[in-house]
């Protein structure tokens, strides 16, 4: 298996997976940004806005399931395929939106088109992060290094994809924005379909779907630990944080509002590529080389207690500073980017431990088990984001946050550290 992982195939496979899950996530970003912006701009509430994603993470959490056996079942390029035409038609449909329609109407179109969207991104994400089970080179530290450079990568990528998209908002308009993106996608696809080199396994018939649900407990446990993890992130980063940075920056003024949008896609950008990029060095920032899986496993706990700290102190701030106000935002930034660096430790520590958890055989089973915990955890976060925010203005958000790390601390500290092969399961 060692010397099959490490053909020149695989690497190319690994290289052509990467950069069509870098087109997607690009795209993505961009689009997160647009409906969140454009539809503020049309009067819509904190509440309203996060209800135009919660299709998104709920088809996410239902894709997870179903991507691990349709991948089990007819192979990881089918489901990278199928991930990239979805969105495709995704945001086609999105441009279709009339601005003539009644509000719920609108809300429940996007809604619609949003919840497409998370089924295209979660096939997409499964097959990616499946690929590199199966790819990376054997070896003490290879898996971490090649799932850190892939998540990572993603990341800073989606980061650029939230500057596009406010760009492109502020400069095309909407509906050309879409286009523009539907477009590019098409041609990522068309290569891809084109042009896959092999490497990456096909499907076996006889993969059941009653497989998807894992009998490890560190798998499980794991699962809710990631649960909570991301729904920290989000019950601020959706809604709470944008609308907050938009009260403070825009004057009102449609070129008040311009600068808004570019001011608000940059941060939400620095930070989701400071995010990625720290999750790209997290093998080396931990020493995962030198030090085996029982040890990473303490270390997951570590730093899920050390990011506690960090939305708690926020929320005190936030709370003292009463209304918005630039000295406050000033040290938001400083804060949430801090924030950033120490979930992107956590956050790539879960996406090593799924795949050295799970076995060979039934890896996309494993993987798509967890991303519907991921799945359940942006849903929880997009929800209660709108929500907090709307009753309790920010510092309810970055409370809600610390809570919710609170509990992926808990979960963590269940986790067994002793080698796969001496845990019952």
């Amino acid at each position: 298996m060692s010397e099959a992982r490490a053909r020149p195939e695989g690497l190319s496979a690994y290289i052509a997976v990467t950069a069509a899950y870098w087109a997607f996530m690009l795209t993505d970003g961009a689009l997160r940004m647009l409906v969140l912006l454009h539809f503020h701009m049309l009067g819509f509430s904190p509440v309203q806005l996060a209800y135009l994603f919660l299709l998104y993470e709920l088809a996410g959490m239902v894709t997870n399931l179903a991507a691990g056996w349709i991948a089990a079942r007819f192979g990881l390029t089918s489901t990278l395929h199928a991930g990239l035409g979805l969105q495709v038609g995704a945001l086609l449909a999105l441009a279709m939106l009339d601005p003539g329609w009644a509000l719920w109407h609108s809300v429940a179109y996007v809604m619609v088109v949003q919840g497409a969207s998370g089924v295209a991104k979660d096939l997409a994400k499964m097959s990616a992060k499946s690929a590199v089970k199966v790819l990376a080179p054997a070896g003490r530290g290879g898996l971490f290094r090649w799932v850190a450079v892939l998540t990572g990568s993603k990341n800073a990528v989606k980061g650029l994809g939230f500057l596009l998209g406010a760009a492109l908002l502020a400069t095309a308009g909407f509906v050309a924005a879409v286009l523009a993106m539907a477009a590019a996608l098409a041609v990522i696809l068309l290569v891809v379909l084109l042009r896959m080199p092999p490497g990456l396994p096909g499907g076996r018939k006889g993969a059941k779907f009653a497989e998807v649900f894992s009998k490890d407990r560190n798998i499980n446990r794991l699962s809710a630990a990631r649960t909570f993890l991301f729904g920290a992130r989000d019950v601020w980063f959706v809604v709470g944080i944008p609308i907050y940075f938009y009260a403070v920056l825009s004057d009102g003024s449609e070129a008040g509002n311009r600068a808004a949008f570019f001011m608000i896609g940059s941060f939400m950008a620095v930070w989701t590529i400071l995010y990625g990029g720290v999750q790209a060095v997290a093998p080396r920032l931990l020493r995962a080389a030198q030090r085996p899986e029982e040890e990473l496993v303490r270390a997951a706990r570590h730093w899920a207690g050390a990011l506690f700290v960090v939305p708690a102190f926020l929320a005190s701030m936030a709370a003292l500073g009463g209304d918005p106000a630039p000295w406050l935002t000033v040290a938001l930034v400083a804060g949430l980017l801090v924030f950033g660096a120490i979930f992107a430790v956590n956050s790539s520590l879960h996406s090593y431990l799924i795949l050295a958890f799970s076995k060979s055989e039934r890896v996309t089973m494993d993987v798509g088990f967890y991303y519907m915990a991921n799945a359940a955890g942006r849903l929880l976060g997009t929800l209660l984001s709108g929500l907090t925010y709307q009753i309790g203005g920010l510092s309810a958000c970055l409370g809600t946050a610390a809570l919710l790390v609170a509990l992926s601390w808990l979960c963590a500290g269940r986790l067994d550290a002793r080698p796969a092969a001496e845990i019952a399961t």
